[in-house]
Order: C-alpha cells, then sequence, then structure tokens
C-alpha cells in the first residue's frame, strides 16, 4: 500500500499487475510507466551467479515475470521504468551486473543499510541529489552491467543507477515511499509521473 498510495498522491492512477508473463504485452499496451517494487532476494542461477545460502529468494513466478518485463521493455526504451531496492537489483541483474548478496560477509557497515534505518547519500551525477534515505537489505548491486553508477552511501555500497539513453530509467536501493526528505522521497515518484505523461504525449 506504501507504493500505492507514492504513486497516487504523485499524481498517477496506480495499476498493481497480475506476475504472469504471457499478459507483459498486453501490459505495456495499457500502462504508461512501470514500478519495479522492493522485496524478497532475486534467484541469481539465471544471471550466471549462485544463489548466496542466506539469500530468502523471491517468489519465483515474480522473478519470471519481472524478467520477461524488463526483457519487453528493452524494446520499449521510452517508457518510464523506476526500480526499488529488490526493483533496483532487478534492473542491474537484467544489464549483466551482478549482486552482494550478503553484505555483512563484506561490509562493515551493513547493519547501517537495515532495519529502516536512515543514512546519508553522495551522488556521482546529478540524477538524485545528496540526502538521508531510509534504507531496508542485505543485498546490494556490486556492479550495475550497462548501467551507470549514480549514487552511492559514503561506505560505497551502490544506491542508485540508471540508463543514461534512455529518458527516466532509473534504479534505487533505498526506499523512497518510506524517505522523510523529499527530493529522495515523494519527488521521485512525481518523476515518475512526469515522464510518464511526457512519453504518452511523444506517441
Amino acid at each position: 500500500m506504501t507504493y500505492i498510495r507514492a504513486v497516487t498522491d504523485a499524481g498517477g492512477l496506480p495499476v498493481v499487475l497480475a506476475p504472469m508473463p504471457a499478459l507483459v504485452g498486453e501490459f505495456l499496451r495499457y500502462c504508461d510507466a512501470f514500478l519495479f517494487t522492493g522485496g524478497e532476494d532475486p534467484r541469481t542461477e539465471p544471471f550466471g551467479q549462485p544463489t548466496h545460502p542466506k539469500a530468502t529468494p523471491v517468489h519465483p513466478q515474480r522473478q519470471e515475470f519481472e524478467t520477461a518485463l524488463l526483457d519487453a521493455l528493452n524494446a520499449r526504451p521510452r517508457t518510464p521504468v523506476l526500480g526499488v531496492c529488490l526493483g533496483m537489483q532487478m534492473l542491474a541483474l537484467h544489464a549483466g551486473g551482478r549482486l552482494n548478496q550478503h553484505m555483512p560477509d563484506s561490509v562493515p557497515t551493513a547493519d547501517r543499510h537495515q532495519g529502516d534505518r536512515t543514512h546519508l547519500i553522495q551522488p556521482s551525477v546529478p540524477i538524485v541529489s545528496a540526502g538521508e534515505v531510509t534504507s531496508h537489505h542485505t543485498q546490494s548491486v556490486e556492479d550495475p552491467g550497462r548501467l551507470r553508477i549514480v549514487a552511492k552511501a559514503d561506505d560505497g555500497v551502490i544506491e542508485a543507477v540508471d540508463d543514461p539513453a534512455r529518458p527516466f530509467y532509473l534504479g534505487v536501493q533505498w526506499h523512497p515511499e518510506r524517505t522523510p526528505f523529499e527530493p529522495l522521497g515523494r519527488a521521485l515518484f512525481v518523476r515518475l509521473v512526469e515522464a510518464a505523461r511526457h512519453a504518452g504525449t511523444q506517441g
């Protein structure tokens, strides 16, 4: 519901999609933008990496659906996409990247990214603002593949990625639907809705 409220408050009409790959074509006909939400951990075998034994895998049907949707969106580069937490990780995996599947193994400050704690991020390109975000994740993007790194935390964790060749294709590791700092919270959903409107006027 937090995602639904965030899209509604931003002026969009939220539609929750059934996770059925066979319906991807129909969803592309009727939806102006796509939000890939947070969730459990992706199974990484389809992307060439064994799944960590401490991972909590997302439902396989959801992962199959989101992979099929990302495949189809490659042919629709003007369609706006926002990925949040798991959503960002799926964007990176789909772009040929890889994950740090259990941050406590290698990131001494991993606990700062869990339990809806807040921390600062610093952008490397002005796609997002510097500021404080709310996070809850034990996995992170280690390599974004074909995507560009947009922001990191001060401990080096990748916090945002994008595809600069597309008008709006952004992944964020934090939870903007729970982030009080508006430029990194509500404003991201406003930007998604505005990008959808603009894409619609371009036909």
